[in-house]
């Protein structure tokens, strides 16, 4: 398995790359898109924070389980780890949108300091701007708050069991909601819903844990992963037909139930092969000093991205918006030259992430093991 110290795996960075990216072409790119790239990019994030946070907290249970004190230490280091890495400029975001006076946060004060985006959303049947994105660490907040529980009580022979149920549980769910006729963003922003995701990944922790040399075996073997590649295509092209078809996006059986399944299918056979370690020219890619930089910072990538730009959302006083409509002045055709803006607002997210990383996100991370060794 490819590591740097501490046991940290170099190729994951890589992969966080690569899901901030699709997100980020999702956002910015013109649309109609052909495939759900902010989905996919989103999900991948899901299935490779199952595995981390399984893994983390399986081998904290590992350590704590049965000693006097054990369920505070387990429980204190990992909410004190979390609330360093996640917290800071999460709200840092909040407060200066307030203190703008964005539509998205005013008024809202309660629902996204509280990381309950995703339940306004469904509640009251609206986005709510620039912060849309929030709604996914909404949900990843959320799930920290039983997932450690129930990983400490319940026994190991129980817990593939457990893990199961969390995937089933998670598609009946979005079966429910599509024959209820729930709008399609209620199977998409809930938590519960997101649970295939992130059961997959904990399947792939406790593998990798207890169960290494099958572990290896599944994931050194690449036609698994090309198998789910095209069990993820077939599931595109039916969904593409039921729109062709004229089925709406609220009533599309295959993106209700199965795009998300299968395509954590996929992601955890592409995150086990990083952990086992690519070769070739995706080694290459997924071990690049910038690739591996560009993961490094993909959280502020994330949180930020929508501030640089957002279509909708972004008035015409934004420095960005401002910007672009020099730039159309000065250049013939540049409002269509959409993959020229992507570069532009990628460097410019990059900077404002990387600005973050080193003055904000990197010192505060440091006092992790401080307080959570």
């Amino acid at each position: 398995m490819v590591k740097h110290q501490d046991n940290y795996l170099v190729q994951l960075d890589g992969l966080r790359f690569i899901a901030v990216g699709l997100v980020l072409w999702d956002h910015w790119m013109p649309e109609p898109h052909a495939l759900p790239l902010g989905k996919l990019g989103v999900n991948l994030f899901f299935v490779l924070s199952g595995f981390l946070i399984a893994r983390i907290l399986l081998s904290s249970k590992d350590k704590n389980y049965g000693k006097e004190g054990g369920l505070g230490a387990y429980l204190k280091k990992f909410y004190i780890r979390r609330t360093i890495r996640i917290f800071p400029i999460y709200y840092l975001s909040l407060i200066v949108l307030w203190l703008l006076n964005d539509p998205s946060v005013r008024g809202k004060e309660g629902w996204q300091f509280l990381y309950a985006s995703n339940i306004y959303i469904v509640l009251k049947n609206t986005w709510l701007g620039v912060t849309d994105h929030f709604w996914s660490l909404a949900v990843e907040e959320q799930f920290y708050i039983f997932f450690p529980l129930l990983i400490f009580f319940i026994p190991r022979r129980h817990i593939l069991t457990f893990f199961s149920v969390l995937i089933v549980f998670s598609v009946v769910l979005r079966g429910y909601f599509l024959y209820t006729h729930q709008p399609w963003y209620v199977s998409y922003v809930t938590m519960p819903t997101a649970l295939d995701a992130f059961g997959v990944g904990a399947l792939m922790a406790y593998a990798q844990l207890y169960y290494r040399p099958i572990f290896e075996k599944i994931f050194t073997n690449r036609w698994y992963l090309g198998g789910s590649f095209v069990a993820l295509a077939v599931v595109f092209i039916l969904s593409k037909q039921q729109t062709l078809s004229g089925i709406s996006q609220d009533n599309n059986f295959y993106i209700a139930l199965w795009e998300r399944f299968f395509a954590s299918i996929f992601f955890m056979f592409l995150i086990g092969g990083a952990i086992i370690g690519y070769n070739g020219w995706f080694k290459w890619f997924l071990e690049h000093p910038v690739s591996n930089y560009l993961g490094k910072i993909s959280y502020g990538l994330y949180v930020y991205h929508n501030f640089v730009y957002n279509h909708y959302h972004s008035p015409a006083s934004h420095p960005t918006v401002r910007l672009f409509n020099k730039l159309d002045r000065t250049f013939p055709n540049f409002e269509n030259m959409h993959l020229e803006q992507f570069i532009i607002l990628f460097l410019v997210t990059t900077l404002v992430a990387s600005i973050s990383w080193f003055l904000i996100e990197k010192p505060i991370n440091n006092l992790k093991d401080k307080y959570a060794p």
